[in-house]
């Protein structure tokens, strides 16, 4: 009696899957029936790629440009700085001119001068 059993269900009609598979389930009328469906499903899924992508490269352009800004601020912070420096320079060399102090500018910054050799004793 096992054996029959096991002959019996290997002798049913294929499942779902197995008609999926094999295109038994899905016929031509199914199509001709559902093509509005399909139609509208392939559009939307294309519709939905195509969003990503622009998504993706609009996201890349965004981190480019904020880049692009972190460099120019950090840019125009040296220039302010440079700019201030030199406003402060020229309000400084107008207060030694006008108090007449015998202070003078040096364009060069000051050397410093180390011993590189211990000198010599007494002769």
């Amino acid at each position: 009696m096992k054996s029959d059993k096991k002959t019996d269900s290997k002798h049913k009609s294929p499942g779902w899957v197995d008609e999926l598979r094999y295109g038994q389930s899905i016929s031509l009328e199914f199509f001709r029936t559902n093509a509005w469906l399909l139609l509208v499903i392939i559009v939307v899924v294309i519709a939905l790629m195509g969003l990503r992508y622009r998504t993706k490269t609009r996201m890349e352009e965004i981190k480019a440009l904020t880049n692009e800004l972190h460099r120019t601020e950090s840019r125009m912070l040296d220039e302010k700085q440079r700019y201030m420096t030199l406003i402060r320079e020229t309000e400084m060399k107008r207060m030694v001119r006008e108090r007449g102090l015998p202070l003078e500018f040096q364009e060069q910054p000051p050397y410093v001068i180390s011993k590189s050799q211990p000198e010599p004793a007494d002769k």
